[in-house]
């Protein structure tokens, strides 16, 4: 068998709005309810007392300076509460990807039964339970694959010249290609194919998969959408999934040389 990826004509940007067309599926509805609302009632509670504490700072600020530059405060607070929900919602969907990695397996594995017709025959409630080692595990190599990688980029805006320059630049092609790992792997990891042979199968589509990762890591920064962005990239995630690669992976028959 050929160790290339089935041809598509849709980009990765199309599979991710794909995703915003299936999550209201009524076959699927309640398998995303569940990741969007864990998400919605922590990252809530995080704004609020990250709110609390920014409260506190410009309270402080404002004993500090005098009474004729209080107008900061009307110009400082959109801007600050506004790079703290930016900021909070890339540390969050990190945090949120370790909670919700059981659900949106799961939801992974829904909707490709929806888009194929075929169940995966994965089990149900316990069997999903005794899997929740295996499926940690598997989120614990995907974190180990991005630190050291997000550690030398970040040090590049450091560097002088190149941290304003060329920095930004790779720090979103890297956030694209992490963003593309991170969501493609749920259908693949479903199938139990290795992380290796899901990076690899990622690297033969580097077109489709960069853009996928970049819309999300756009729609990502977005405050408020960023909620439904995680159940929105599985779901196109696992549409590019059986149209690109189900048919070579189905009986694991590929593997990188």
């Amino acid at each position: 068998m050929d160790k290339t990826a089935v041809s598509s004509s849709k980009s990765g940007v199309n599979y991710f709005l794909e995703g915003f067309h299936l999550i209201k599926q009524p076959g699927l509805r309640r398998f995303v309810f569940i990741p969007l609302s864990i998400n919605i009632l922590l990252f809530s509670a995080v704004i609020y007392i990250a709110i609390g504490q920014l409260d506190q700072v410009f309270s402080w600020m404002n004993s500090q300076i005098p009474d004729y530059l209080s107008w900061l405060n009307f110009l400082l607070w959109p801007i600050a509460v506004l790079a703290l929900l930016v900021v909070l919602s890339f540390l969050f969907s990190s945090v949120m990807n370790w909670i919700a990695a059981p659900f949106n397996g799961l939801l992974a594995e829904k909707v490709e039964q929806y888009l194929t017709g075929k169940s995966l025959n994965t089990g149900g409630t316990i069997d999903l339970v005794k899997d929740l080692p295996r499926i940690l595990g598997r989120e614990w190599i995907k974190l180990k694959y991005y630190l050291p990688r997000a550690i030398i980029f970040l040090v590049l805006f450091w560097i002088p010249f190149i941290g304003q320059t060329a920095a930004p630049i790779l720090w979103f092609m890297f956030s694209a290609w992490m963003m593309a790992v991170q969501y493609c792997d749920y259908p693949f990891d479903n199938h139990k194919v290795p992380f290796k042979e899901m990076k690899f199968a990622l690297n033969q589509t580097k077109g489709s998969s960069f853009s996928f990762g970049a819309a999300v890591t756009l729609f990502s920064m977005i405050p408020i959408v960023n909620f439904i962005v995680m159940p929105v990239a599985i779901c196109g995630a696992t549409s590019m999934w059986v149209d690109k690669y189900r048919a070579a992976y189905k009986n694991n028959q590929i593997a990188p040389d």
